[in-house]
């Protein structure tokens, strides 16, 4: 175990209990965030070829060299 786990347990171990639950309600928080983002992030992966099929066309260069 690294030496900041270590040191954060060690901060989350001399809290009082119902502060414990309040780092583990955060904890959650950040997971339940970072797998909505890990959500966004596949849905747009997985978009990409659809819409390079709108974005990349011959019509639409000249709107490419505005950029």
């Amino acid at each position: 175990m690294s030496a900041d786990r270590r040191s954060l347990i060690d901060k989350i171990d001399a809290l009082p209990p119902e502060r414990v639950a309040e780092v583990e309600d955060f904890v959650d928080f950040i997971a339940s965030r970072e797998q909505g983002r890990a959500l966004v992030r596949a849905a747009m992966k997985a978009s990409e070829p659809s819409f390079a099929r709108v974005w990349d066309n011959p019509e639409d260069d000249v709107y490419d060299a505005l950029g």
